[in-house]
C-alpha cells in the first residue's frame, strides 16, 4: 500500500510537471512488485484516468489546452487503445520488455535533440486536423501496449509537428489522456489483465500532488524542462534493460 501511495504521489508531480500520465513511473513501481510486464502496463492504464484529470484541470486553468486538438486526438486514441489492448495480451512477456526499452530511448533522444518554444501556437486546418488523428491511432496503439497514457509521444509531437508552446503541448496531451485511458482500461478488465484496486489507489494518490508539478512547470524554462525529463527516463531506461536482458536470459533458459 505504501509503495503504491508514493508511486501515484511521485507520478502526479512528473505528470503535472511533464504533461504525462505517469506510466513511465507507474509500470517499473508495479513490476517491482511483483507484477508482470502485462499487467502492470493494463494497471498503469487504470491509474492515469484520475491522474489525468487533476493534470488536464490545472493546465486548463491557465489556458494552456487547445479542445479542438484534443478531441481530434480522442478520436485517434480511443480506436488505436482497443488496437493496442489487443496487442498487449498477445505479444510475449520479454517483447513488451524490449518495446518499452525501445520507446524509452526514443524519448530521450527527442527530448535532448527538440526544445520546445514557449510562445508557439498550434494552427489547425483541414490537413492538420487529419494528422491530428493518425498520431492519435498510433498513440492509442503505443499507449495500449505500453501502459502509458501517451503524452510522452504526443507532447513532444504537438510542439514539433505542429507549433504548440511546451505548456499548451502538455495540458492537451494531458486531456486526450482521459478518454483513450478509459477506453483501454474497459477493453484490459474484459480481458482480465488490469489490478484496478491498485491502478485507483495510484490514481487518487496522483491527484494531490499534480497541481504542484503543473506549477512547476510554469517556472522552467522549456529546456530544463526537456532535460529533467530526458534525465529521468535515462535512469529508467538502464534499469529497465537490465530487467529485459534478465527476462530474455530466463525465456532463453526456460526454453
Amino acid at each position: 500500500m505504501l509503495v503504491l501511495v508514493a508511486t501515484g504521489l511521485a507520478c502526479g508531480l512528473l505528470s503535472g510537471l511533464f504533461g504525462i500520465g505517469g506510466g513511465t513511473i507507474i509500470v517499473p513501481a508495479l513490476v517491482w512488485l511483483g507484477l508482470s510486464q502485462r499487467h502492470a502496463a493494463a494497471t498503469s492504464l487504470a491509474a492515469i484516468v484520475p491522474t489525468s484529470i487533476a493534470g488536464v484541470t490545472s493546465y486548463a486553468t491557465g489556458g494552456n489546452v487547445n479542445w479542438v486538438a484534443a478531441l481530434l486526438l480522442a478520436v485517434g486514441v480511443i480506436a488505436g487503445s482497443q488496437l493496442g489492448s489487443l496487442l498487449l495480451s498477445r505479444l510475449p512477456e520479454v517483447v513488451l520488455r524490449w518495446i518499452w526499452v525501445a520507446f524509452l530511448v526514443f524519448v530521450i533522444v527527442q527530448q535532448v535533440v527538440f526544445v520546445p518554444a514557449r510562445d508557439g501556437h498550434l494552427v489547425l486546418h483541414v490537413w492538420s486536423g487529419a494528422f491530428l488523428v493518425l498520431l492519435g491511432v498510433v498513440t492509442g496503439a503505443l499507449a495500449g501496449v505500453l501502459g502509458i497514457g501517451g503524452g510522452a509521444i504526443m507532447m513532444p509531437a504537438l510542439s514539433f509537428l505542429f507549433g504548440a508552446s511546451d505548456l499548451m503541448a502538455r495540458g492537451t496531451s494531458l486531456l486526450v489522456m482521459f478518454p483513450g485511458a478509459i477506453s483501454g482500461t474497459v477493453a484490459n478488465w474484459r480481458r482480465r489483465i488490469v489490478h484496478l484496486r491498485s491502478g485507483l489507489i495510484i490514481g487518487c494518490s496522483a491527484v494531490v500532488t499534480a497541481p504542484l508539478g503543473t506549477m512547476l512547470a510554469g517556472w522552467l524554462t522549456p529546456r530544463a524542462g526537456s532535460l529533467l525529463f530526458a534525465a529521468w527516463l535515462t535512469f529508467l531506461a538502464v534499469r529497465s534493460t537490465w530487467t529485459a536482458v534478465k527476462a530474455t536470459r530466463s525465456a532463453r533458459a526456460g526454453a
